[in-house]
């Protein structure tokens, strides 16, 4: 059984691109070896308000578990309650280059945007690769912007092994069979995004059915009304198609052939999507309200995770030089 470990960022509210993109994957291929977390330490690149991201992080715990991660065979757990992170993050940092870390994309993505930007914008790509391989991760679910990050990550265990001796185990990355590649409802040519999408244009996990019928109703598509998958020449009915197939499990080609009329469809997308998250809300509703409860499972799952990533710092610290306390 392959170690995998995914991470989710408690900032902003979760939407059907991650839903689809990634937690529904992490259900169905959770294990003993799977390890999920909520990345509240990265979260601390942005402006954001204390209490939010206190709020925002519950949140998060709560929609995983609502979504059907089980903590009692998976482990789930918040980045900051292990404090493995943070002390390998350091000695990383002391591996990791100026030069590695002022070429990622992101950064200079981000950094562009953000007046006076905190030094963790520049550095958080090392606190990643410190989340990898505490856990010995075989494989790292990859989309195609943390490519880049998934080879620093790469680098800095090859580089760390061949300089201090056999500590880290080097993972690979893989792009999950099924996952669904979500864009804007109103842009298609971009990703789904919690911070960027016009209001319109990001389906919640937590919207109001009525908000879910007018977004999709009003979901860019096309005049020539012709019901086909085609990416390229029609994007937005395509993204819709996709969006239906990965609720149904069908591919869109299939769920395209059914339909000849564009209201129709949207019709019946609406009804999936919101029969599909209500489980979903139901059970998310259920925990945020019990904190007894959520407090409890976020306890469980750092005394997992720091079982599993103690034992990789104390390896790491030991090859660099460090003596125990």
């Amino acid at each position: 059984m392959m170690r995998i470990l995914s991470g989710i960022q408690p900032s902003g509210s979760t939407h059907v691109g991650n839903y689809l993109g990634a937690i529904k994957q992490w259900v169905s291929s959770q294990n003993p070896d799977a390890y999920y977390c909520v990345v509240d330490l990265h979260a601390l690149t942005l402006d954001i308000d204390p209490e939010e991201l206190r709020e925002k992080t519950l949140d998060c715990v709560a929609t995983l578990l609502a979504a059907g991660i089980d903590p009692e065979i998976a482990t789930l757990f918040v980045q900051s309650n292990v404090a493995a992170h943070a002390k390998l993050n350091w000695l990383l940092e002391c591996v990791a280059t100026f030069g590695e870390l002022n070429r990622m994309t992101q950064f200079k993505e981000k950094s562009g945007r953000q007046k006076g930007y905190r030094v963790g914008l520049l550095t958080y790509p090392v606190l990643m690769a410190s989340d990898i391989l505490l856990y010995d991760a075989q494989q790292v679910p990859v989309g195609d912007d943390q490519r880049q990050h998934l080879e620093l990550t790469r680098a800095l265990a090859e580089r760390f092994n061949a300089r201090y001796g056999p500590t880290f185990t080097v993972p690979v990355g893989f792009v999950p069979h099924a996952a669904a590649r979500v864009m804007d409802l109103q842009e298609p040519s971009r990703k789904m995004s919690k911070s960027l999408s016009s209001p319109l244009g990001s389906l919640y996990l937590f919207d109001e059915p009525s908000e879910i019928e007018k977004k999709i109703k009003k979901a860019v598509t096309d005049t020539d009304g012709e019901m086909r998958f085609d990416p390229k020449k029609k994007p937005g009915l395509s993204n819709l198609l996709d969006i239906f197939a990965s609720f149904s499990n069908e591919t869109p080609q299939d769920v395209a052939s059914r339909y000849s009329r564009y209201g129709d469809f949207k019709s019946d997308l609406a009804a999936l999507v919101i029969e599909s998250l209500a489980p979903i809300r139901t059970r998310y509703r259920e925990l945020r309200s019990d904190p007894g409860q959520l407090s409890a499972i976020i306890t469980l799952g750092a005394k997992k995770a720091s079982a599993s990533a103690e034992p990789v710092y104390e390896r790491a610290a030991k090859a660099m030089g460090l003596i125990g306390g």
